[in-house]
């Protein structure tokens, strides 16, 4: 039975999935977990894992089962955690114009995205209607 392709654009996650995912990423950077460990650790039950699980690959996150049932991250960590969106940080805009200034490429993304919001889609400047 082949798997259905979803959009990693359309996987929502609440700030506490984004914390439950990247918990569970930092425990399989220490190698090959089984299920049974991750789910006293994640304190999930089999449902929420598989939901979980399904998230990271929405995401491009692969994550395999072994031929002894243990869950092993395919790659890298710090590249899987660069394809995990952060939930809304909850700030204004004056706060994320402050964030955007700087060199660096996570700078930049913000700047980019900051400059987008205020000049709505085309061009110009957002104006109330």
């Amino acid at each position: 039975m082949g798997r259905k392709k979803v959009d990693a654009s359309a996987v929502s996650l609440t700030s506490l999935r984004a914390a439950r995912l990247y918990r569970l990423l930092t425990l399989l950077r220490n190698g090959p977990q089984t299920r049974a460990a991750l789910l006293r650790r994640l304190k999930l039950d089999v449902r929420g894992f598989y939901r979980d699980l399904e998230s990271l690959r929405a995401l491009g996150i692969e994550v395999n089962v072994g031929d002894d049932t243990k869950y092993t991250l395919v790659g890298e960590v710090d590249d899987a955690l660069a394809k995990l969106p952060f939930p809304d940080p909850g700030l204004n805009v004056r706060d994320a114009l402050q964030l955007s200034i700087g060199n660096s490429s996570a700078h930049r993304k913000l700047k980019q995205r900051v400059n987008s919001f205020l000049n709505g889609p085309r061009g110009g400047p957002n104006k109330p209607r």
